[in-house]
């Protein structure tokens, strides 16, 4: 479920190159996830950074029980059911 939503708002993932003496040219956001951005010094650092960001994203927004917005046929949801770990 979590590598099918990544995968997919990689796919919406915008790039940019910023200036050429910037130390992390290479910029990356996913419009549709407020907050989650990235930047590498490569194009491929860049989009590994972007998809620890979009992972904490996920994480954050589930333990705050914040909605997660769809990504295409992609959904996470939490369950408010108490589990019992043992």
């Amino acid at each position: 479920m979590f590598a099918e939503y990544i995968k997919a708002a990689l796919e919406r993932a915008e790039y940019e190159i910023m200036e050429d003496d910037e130390p992390e040219p290479f910029y990356a956001h996913v419009p549709e996830l407020p907050g989650v951005w990235a930047t590498g010094k490569t194009f491929e650092d860049c989009r590994n950074e972007l998809i620890s960001v979009i992972e904490g994203w996920i994480a954050l927004r589930l333990r705050l029980g914040d909605p997660i917005p769809p990504m295409g046929s992609h959904t996470i949801t939490a369950s408010s059911e108490t589990v019992a770990v043992v």
